[in-house]
């Protein structure tokens, strides 16, 4: 009975944002000048040998043999710094029965961490597909673990936020917002940040879970919080995008995009990325707050569900059209598509010089990053709303009949 309502749940959730959108009046767009590369320090960085204070560093990909965050790095770029073989073959799958998995996984020091949709959290050997532990909650989970120091973090549809053990799953704090949490946590510094349906983005003490300070908007927040520098940015609900100071929770900024959104903003540079639910893709200069340019496919508007992946020459996102896109982060302009059997939800995770999506078609798709062109495909069966998670050599993804899959090359090295 539970995974029946929790599936009604899901169409639930994909009309009422559609509803939202009737309600929000489009936005004017303003072009600004060309944005300078920008230096793209986080603090969340690994401490110093010497002093254990953070050390700067570029956050521009996930570190090769984990992958901590739903979109890789706290910028989320989608970009993974490892390789994957050239042949990928799996390596194991772990099934729930008559279960159902939406999020994406996380994957730290040898260990897989996803939640389902009917309320647990699990802990897998990457290596081997065993469980090692399991969370057990009466709600269940669309959101990402994020993991940091020994601790994941992860909210459920009930709208309240775990910290659990690593090692363990045992539980170190909870904390209640008012509504369905739908993405995964960013970190700063020695917090977390967590965004809620109740339009209130969170910040709290990623140790104890108290509240540092709460921003909040004039719609829902179903996107991760993106970090860069001192700054975090918010896709909202409300047809804008949200630029927030970290030190204090105040607006820095905010840019009207004339629809809502759910999908994670994806930096690179002084550019800022994201699709909304009329059909516009966006390139914003977040220094300036302005739009430099909007991309809207030939083939008719379709809603974007799919965070962006981006790298130097490259941004791709999946889309509800069925289609993959390649554009020129500079200037919008379509480089390539990819055209699939069903709608793209899935957000695409760039990996040297390919490409990896899931599809509602059941199937999973590695591109030439070049132009589009297919070089892999694994079907599955079941349709995939969650993304790729690559790390060690592996790529992990879930889909939405409760099964994990791990994909490597067939002797590790």
């Amino acid at each position: 009975m539970q995974s029946a309502r929790l599936r009604w749940m899901r169409r639930f959730r994909s009309v009422s944002l559609l509803v939202v959108l009737a309600g929000i009046a489009g936005g004017g767009v303003a072009v600004g000048p060309a944005p300078s590369v920008a230096q793209e320090l986080n603090s969340t960085a690994a401490p110093r040998a010497d002093t254990g204070d953070p050390v700067p560093v570029a956050a521009t990909t996930a570190a090769a043999d984990n992958w901590a965050l739903y979109r890789g790095d706290p910028l989320s770029s989608g970009v993974a710094r490892g390789q994957l073989a050239e042949q990928l073959a799996l390596r194991w799958k772990f099934a729930v029965p008559k279960g159902a998995f939406e999020g994406t996984a996380a994957i730290v020091d040898g260990v897989v961490y996803i939640g389902d949709l009917d309320g647990a959290v699990y802990a897998l050997s990457l290596e081997t597909g065993e469980k090692k532990w399991e969370y057990k909650v009466d709600s269940g989970f669309i959101a990402a673990p994020a993991v940091r120091k020994g601790l994941v973090y992860i909210g459920d549809y009930d709208g309240r936020f775990y910290c659990l053990e690593a090692g363990s799953g045992k539980l170190k704090w909870g904390f209640d917002t008012k509504a369905e949490i739908d993405a995964s946590a960013n970190f700063y510094q020695g917090n977390v940040l967590v965004g809620s349906q109740d339009a209130t983005l969170y910040c709290l003490k990623s140790d104890t879970g108290e509240l540092v300070w709460q921003h909040q908007i004039e719609d829902q927040i179903r996107c991760t919080p993106t970090v860069v520098e001192d700054r975090v940015f918010l896709a909202g609900c409300d047809g804008k995008l949200h630029i927030v100071d970290l030190t204090d929770g105040k607006t820095v900024a905010q840019v009207e995009i004339g629809a809502p959104t759910g999908v994670t903003p994806a930096v690179l540079g002084d550019r800022v990325y994201f699709g909304t639910e009329n059909g516009d893709f966006f390139g914003i200069n977040w220094r300036s707050a302005e739009v430099e340019w909007t991309f809207q496919s030939q083939v008719g508007a379709q809603a974007y569900r799919s965070s962006a992946a981006v790298q130097e020459g490259l941004v791709t996102v999946g889309a509800r059209s069925k289609r993959v896109y390649g554009l020129d982060p500079k200037t919008g302009q379509e480089l390539w598509s990819f055209a699939a059997k069903k709608r793209i939800d899935s957000s695409p995770v760039i990996v040297g010089e390919r490409v990896f999506v899931g599809s509602a078609d059941g199937r999973i798709y590695g591109l030439r990053a070049k132009d589009g062109g297919k070089v892999w495909e694994y079907e599955a069966g079941g349709g995939f709303t969650g993304s790729p998670a690559v790390a060690d050599g592996c790529l992990v993804i879930a889909s939405d009949d409760g099964v994990v899959y791990c994909f490597g090359g067939k002797n590790k090295t």
